[in-house]
């Protein structure tokens, strides 16, 4: 089984002398963080979808056997809460189609604040093409029930296994590929802090019951502030040989 672990987003000027010598250009970020990761989460889709062409580019530049997920735009989960998605479904087949064998997962992060409603979930899951993988970060607690768990199951969408402050934390596989977003591990500011050592032995032994299940597994770091990101998925990177 696959095991890719990355970050979210690659371009920050904050991780000079973590990732980026000093002086890289941005421009030649994503050249660098290739040569040392194999999986991207794109972040900078959620607020403001990239053109089709600009995916194409991902294509030619991205090398054979990287993967990149996106991030669904913000007007379809917070501003239209998944509500009439078909627009925004084809919109982001076409983008994914232009990416081809360098696309990874479809990244629907629903509002904190959404509460569970199975019908609109339903609808959108079956307005994407059966070709395009995706996965639903849920972040109000009223979705983590079994029938939600099922609904995904049934359309192949995972569940995304968050780890961060606030965030309901549910180890749950609904699909082929467990993918799973670490936020960071301070108890009251998301996106803050760097995982321990001890906390990457624990994630490291969940990717390896996932993968002895028979799951592909995308790790994505999301705790970017300080470099901590890189860091953290250096480490899991080493702890588990990936």
């Amino acid at each position: 089984m696959s095991i890719r672990i990355g970050t979210s987003g690659w371009s920050y000027d904050h991780w000079e002398h973590v990732l980026y010598p000093p002086g890289l250009p941005p421009g030649e970020r994503l050249g660098r963080y290739v040569a040392e990761f194999d999986t991207v989460e794109l972040n900078a889709s959620f607020y403001r979808w990239p053109k089709d062409s600009t995916f194409a580019g991902w294509r030619r530049r991205l090398p054979d056997g990287f993967g990149m997920s996106v991030k669904a735009s913000r007007g379809l989960t917070h501003a239209k809460r998944l509500y009439s998605p078909e627009a925004w479904s084809d919109r982001m087949a076409r983008s994914w189609h232009e990416l081809g064998d360098r696309r990874e997962v479809l990244l629907v992060q629903l509002r904190p604040d959404q509460a569970r409603d199975d019908a609109r979930l339903g609808w959108f899951l079956g307005s994407l093409p059966g070709w395009v993988r995706v996965a639903v970060e849920l972040r109000h607690p009223s979705w983590q029930h079994d029938d939600v768990f099922a609904l995904l199951e049934r359309h192949g969408a995972a569940n995304v296994v968050m780890s961060g402050a606030h965030l309901p934390c549910v180890l749950r596989a609904t699909a082929p590929t467990v993918y799973v977003r670490l936020h960071g591990p301070d108890h009251d500011h998301l996106y803050g802090g760097s995982y321990s050592d001890d906390d990457l032995r624990w994630w490291a032994d969940r990717v390896r019951e996932w993968s002895g299940d028979g799951h592909d597994v995308l790790v994505y770091f999301n705790n970017d502030g300080g470099g901590n990101a890189v860091r953290n998925a250096r480490t899991l990177r080493w702890l588990l040989g990936a």
